[in-house]
């Protein structure tokens, strides 16, 4: 897998570090990263969900609100 550097400011790195509980800048980098990008995939997978009975003309009822 092909490696990329860049600078970044200190005490975001060690705030990301606390805040994931990771001992090294490179692992903390990471994980914020992994974690946009599931986060992502789960959007997409939510509105495709919700625009599926669209797409197919099948009628769903709605999901009862949560919280």
């Amino acid at each position: 897998m092909a490696k990329v550097n860049i600078a970044l400011d200190a005490e975001l790195v060690v705030e990301v570090m606390v805040l994931a509980g990771v001992g090294n800048p490179q692992d903390a980098v990471e994980a914020v990263v992994r974690d946009y990008i599931a986060r992502g995939h789960r959007t997409e997978a939510r509105v495709a969900g919700r625009d599926e009975p669209h797409r197919t003309g099948e009628i769903v009822p709605p999901e009862p609100p949560q919280g």
